[in-house]
C-alpha cells in the first residue's frame, strides 16, 4: 500500500506504485528502472524526476512511516539505517541498478553506516522539516494498548499485488482503533517485513530478520521510556512471525513493567479460525498464500487490485501429517524449504475460491478478535501491575 500524497509530475516521467503491481510484471521490468524508497510522505515528485534526469518511468515504493530524525518516532541511526539498507538491497539482490532512497533535507545522517549509503539517497525539503514537534504515539494515548501493525511487500502469485499484507493487517488495525478508541490506538503501518525466501520470486522485500528485530526492540524501548506500557505487534505476514516472537520476548525482559504481544498472523485465533471453518469452500491447502483467505481479503478490500482472470490455484504443497501447509498451520515440525519446491507462481492455495463477500465476514472476524486480545492485554498488564505495587513475591523484597 502506497501512502505518498504528492504533488503530481507534469512532465514527461511517469511514476508507478512498485507494491501495485504483481511479481512477474516486477519481473519484466527494465533493470535500469529507477525504484524510489521514500522516508514519509509528501515529496516533489516534479523535483524527484529532475533528480533523476526526467527517466521515463519512476518506481514508488510504500512509504516508510517513521524511525528517522523529525519523523516522530526517531530511533538510533545505526539500527534504522541498517533497516533501510536491507530493503534496498532487496532490490539490488533483484539486478535493480537505480535504487534510492528519498529523504527529507536536513536529515543529515551521522553514523558511519549511513554515510556509506550516500550515494543512495536524494532529499528534497520535506512537510516534517518544518513542523512543530510531535511524536507517535501522542502523549495523550498512554494507558492504550498501542497496536503495532506490520504488513509487508511481497510477491503474491500472479493475480494479487505486492501490497496484500500491507492492505489487510492496516484494515484491521483501524478496524479496532474505530470500534474501541479509548482502548486502543495504531501506529502507522509498516509495509516491511521478513522474507526468508524472497530469492525464489521476484519482487519481495526483506528487511533482514536481525534488522528487523533490532528495529523494532528499539521501538518498545523508545516508547517505554516515554510511559507506554501496552504494545500490541500484529503482523499480516507470516515470515515475521517467528521473529515478532523473539521481539517480544527481548522487550519483556528489558522492560518488567510493560505487557508486549504478538500473535501468530491475523484470523487464526479462536474467533478467526471458526469464521474460517464456517465459510472456506477450498480444502486444506488453499490458504497458504494468495489462496482463498488472501484473496477475499483483498476482493473486499481492494478489487481493483485484484485480476482473478489470472488466479492459478497451487495445492500440490509436499505435505507430511507433521507438516503442511494452510493458513493456520498444522503439523509439530516447523521448516523453511525453498518455496519453488512447492508453487510454480507463488500462491500456496485455491484462489478461485475467493470472494468479497468471504472477506468482509473474515475481516469482521479477524477485528472481533483483535479487540478481545486487545481487551485480554489490558487485563493482563492491569492484574501484574497490582500484584507488583502489593509487593507479590520478589517484588517485595527488591523493588
Amino acid at each position: 500500500m502506497n501512502n505518498i500524497n504528492a504533488e503530481l509530475p507534469t512532465r514527461s516521467t511517469g511514476f508507478f506504485n512498485y507494491d501495485d503491481l504483481t511479481w512477474d510484471v516486477v519481473a519484466d521490468l527494465p533493470r535500469d528502472t529507477p525504484l524510489i524508497l521514500p522516508l514519509g510522505s509528501g515529496y516533489n515528485l516534479n523535483l524527484l524526476a529532475d533528480q533523476l534526469s526526467n527517466p521515463p518511468r519512476v518506481g514508488l515504493l510504500p512509504a516508510f512511516p517513521f524511525g528517522w530524525r523529525g519523523s516522530g518516532l526517531a530511533l538510533p541511526e545505526p539500527i534504522f539505517f541498517q533497516h533501510i539498507a536491507n530493503l534496498l538491497n532487496s532490490l539490488r539482490d533483484d539486478g535493480f541498478t537505480q535504487v534510492y532512497c528519498l529523504t527529507p533535507q536536513g536529515l543529515d545522517p551521522q553514523s558511519l553506516f549511513s554515510l556509506q549509503l550516500s550515494a543512495f539517497i536524494l532529499t528534497q525539503p520535506h512537510p516534517s522539516t518544518f513542523a512543530p514537534t510531535a511524536f507517535l504515539p501522542p502523549d495523550s494515548e498512554r494507558g492504550k494498548v498501542i497496536l503495532i501493525p506490520i504488513g509487508h511487500t511481497e510477491q503474491h502469485g500472479y493475480h494479487l499485488p505486492l501490497s496484500v499484507d500491507t492492505n489487510i493487517i492496516d484494515s484491521i488495525a483501524k478496524g479496532v482503533v474505530f470500534q474501541v478508541p479509548t482502548r486502543s490506538y495504531a501506529l502507522p503501518v509498516m509495509p516491511y517485513g521478513v522474507s526468508t525466501h524472497r530469492s525464489s520470486f521476484a519482487a519481495t522485500m526483506n528487511a533482514g530478520g536481525r534488522a528487523f528485530e533490532d528495529f523494532w526492540v528499539a521501538v518498545i524501548d523508545v516508547l517505554a521510556a516515554r510511559g507506554f506500557d501496552r504494545f500490541y505487534f500484529m503482523s499480516g505476514h507470516g515470515g515475521n512471525s517467528s521473529f515478532l516472537v523473539n521481539i517480544v520476548k527481548y522487550a519483556g525482559e528489558r522492560h518488567r513493567r510493560i505487557f508486549c504481544a504478538t500473535a501468530f498472523l491475523h484470523t487464526s485465533g479462536s474467533i478467526g479460525a471458526a469464521a474460517l471453518e464456517k465459510y472456506r469452500t477450498s480444502s486444506i491447502g488453499g490458504m497458504g498464500h494468495a489462496g482463498e483467505l488472501e484473496t477475499s481479503y483483498m476482493l473486499h478490500l481492494r478489487p481493483d487490485l485484484c485480476q482473478m482472470e489470472r488466479v492459478v490455484d497451487e495445492t500440490d504443497f509436499v505435505a507430511t501429517p507433521d507438516y503442511y501447509m494452510d493458513w493456520i498451520e498444522g503439523g509439530s515440525l516447523v521448516a523453511n524449504p525453498p518455496w519453488d519446491d512447492d508453487t510454480k507462481t507463488g500462491a500456496y492455495g485455491a484462489g478461485s475460491h475467493a470472494t468479497a463477500e468471504k472477506g468482509r465476514l473474515w475481516l469482521e472476524a479477524a477485528i472481533a478478535e483483535k479487540i478481545e486480545h486487545v481487551e485480554q492485554i489490558h487485563e493482563q498488564h492491569e492484574r501484574r501491575e497490582k500484584r507488583r505495587n502489593e509487593g507479590y513475591g520478589l517484588w517485595g523484597k527488591f523493588t
